[in-house]
């Protein structure tokens, strides 16, 4: 089971690996232990980047800069936690490493689980526990983000993750539309929203799980909001 993640805690993870193809099984890993990733192939871009990110995952053994040099910039760039990825098993290069300001060293040969598994025991260690935010009820529509459920009539929705942080997203201000850039910084810890039909797969899946289309209105060329159909009817005065 992956690692269970509050929403607006978005465990977005950069990974910084030369290797595409290895890149591509850290970063596809990763995403189906529960956190948001994506990879860039060097040092340079890892600094460009890593801003938006909760962790850095990078590799010491980079084509453009010394490996031990981007971690002493990342760190005096900020408190963003790191995890550097070495191909040696000498003590002295993860000693090294853990000087310049990573918070941990694992091994390329490890496995994707432990890798996993440390960057959860990191982030608990960098970053204090955020409350969990409250729990959400429009009419008939509850969405409860300890348990992760959501309920309309009683009835649990089953819904996936990120279809569950996209309508906790909505229905947090349901009176407000929500931007597609917002959407996708929020829930998938990207900014390429412009360009991407995720969200509108999402949303038409919880439209019909939900039963109505009426629970997310598409405002057309800027994003989205709740809709109405939550709404308690209006009666008249006697």
């Amino acid at each position: 089971m992956g690692p269970r993640r509050e929403v607006g805690q978005m465990r977005r993870v950069l990974v910084v690996e030369p290797d595409a193809s290895a890149a591509a099984a850290v970063v596809g890993d990763l995403r189906r232990q529960g956190f948001t990733a994506h990879g860039v192939s060097s040092g340079e871009r890892a600094l460009r980047a890593y801003g938006s990110a909760d962790l850095v995952l990078f590799s010491l053994d980079l084509p453009d800069i010394d490996g031990l040099e981007l971690c002493r910039a990342l760190r005096n760039g900020g408190d963003t936690a790191l995890i550097a990825v070495s191909d040696a098993e000498a003590e002295c290069e993860r000693v090294l490493v853990l000087h310049a300001g990573a918070d941990d060293c694992v091994m390329k040969s490890w496995g994707f689980r432990e890798i996993g598994a440390r960057i959860e025991a990191v982030l608990r260690r960098t970053r204090p526990r955020q409350a969990l935010p409250a729990a959400i009820s429009l009419h008939d529509l509850h969405i409860d983000p300890d348990l992760r459920e959501v309920r309309l009539h009683e009835r649990l929705i089953d819904v996936t993750s990120k279809e569950f942080e996209l309508l906790y997203t909505l229905a947090a201000t349901p009176e407000t539309v929500v931007t597609r850039k917002e959407l996708m910084a929020r829930v998938w810890g990207s900014d390429w929203g412009h360009t991407s039909r995720t969200i509108d797969t999402h949303v038409s899946s919880l439209r019909a799980k939900l039963g109505s289309g009426g629970w997310i209105i598409t405002v057309r060329g800027v994003g989205y909001r709740m809709g109405h159909a939550w709404r308690m009817p209006e009666t008249s005065a006697g």
